[in-house]
């Protein structure tokens, strides 16, 4: 006996589903071409994958003169760095920063990282570094520009017109010699008052240049520290008239230029002298204030 029965001639074939769908016939035409994607992509993987452990293999020093050459090959490099806008900030301080160095890829680097470091700096408000095609990187600068030096319990600060703190460091003696153009400013509130009277001593250079500090006393007025040594102690709210009178018996007996221990200039109608061989007055002291 047949395991299945003839089909009955006079009976419709059973149906078992509905056509094979468009998409089915595509993939039953594509299966061998397929099947070569397949091994040709896991070919692929198995080489990249073996890449990378060679790769892995590779020593750090061979691929440091890789990385050297391949720079070399670079078109764009870098030929010129040009540095805008510094005064007080060391030029050695930004190219460290700026971690790239002439002869470097131009697109070796990150710009904006470079320009955080720069920022960081003492003097440096804040700064933008580009990249100019072919070969150039320029690097600008806007710095917190000091007016004066601020003497205060042992502390040296550079301070601003307004008497704010420019650097967030103090400075050291190293640091105070890079800035002797500077006037030095002393003693509590000086570092307020100190614009004022840096303006006004401007209209007197001839003064101004032989002034070693600015002592500020009481909060109320200042004293002339010279660089010889002579103490100059200036009124109170009147210290463009008591200038006027120092210039002129400078220009006309070089008084500044004599061994003169302190001039007082405090008395509208008069000037106290005091020179090494003075003998005691009933004038007020050089470092204090009358009554």
């Amino acid at each position: 006996m047949p395991p299945f029965p003839p089909p009955d001639p006079h009976q419709p074939p059973p149906v078992y589903g509905d056509r094979p769908s468009r998409v089915s016939l595509f993939w039953l035409r594509r299966k061998n071409t397929m099947r070569r994607l397949v091994v040709f992509l896991v070919l692929i993987l198995v080489l990249i994958g073996g890449g990378w452990i060679a790769l892995g293999m590779v020593s750090d020093r061979s691929m440091s003169s890789l990385r050297t050459k391949l720079e070399a090959m670079d078109p764009l490099q870098i030929k010129h760095i040009v540095i805008r806008g510094r005064q007080l900030t060391d030029e050695s301080d930004i190219l460290s920063r700026l971690d790239t160095q002439k002869n470097h890829s131009l697109f070796g680097f990150s710009v904006e990282q470079a320009r955080l470091r720069i920022d960081a700096l003492p003097f440096v408000d804040h700064s933008t570094v580009e990249r100019h095609l072919p070969d150039t990187v320029i690097v600008t600068l806007t710095e917190r520009v000091p007016v004066a030096i601020w003497q205060t319990r042992r502390h040296f600060i550079l301070i601003n017109r307004a008497g704010d703190r420019v650097s967030e460091r103090d400075l050291t003696a190293q640091d105070s010699t890079a800035f002797h153009k500077l006037p030095l400013v002393v003693g509590q509130g000086a570092n307020v008052a100190a614009a004022s009277i840096i303006d006004l001593l401007a209209h007197y250079p001839d003064v101004k240049s032989r002034i070693l500090a600015l002592i500020r006393i009481g909060e109320r007025r200042w004293n002339l520290l010279m660089r010889n040594g002579t103490l100059v102690l200036l009124p109170e709210g009147a210290e463009n008239a008591a200038l006027a009178r120092l210039t002129d018996y400078q220009q006309q007996i070089r008084l500044l230029e004599r061994p003169v221990t302190s001039i007082d200039l405090r008395l509208a109608d008069r000037m106290v002298i005091h020179t090494p061989s003075s003998p005691p007055s009933s004038s007020p002291s050089p470092g204090t204030d009358a009554p």
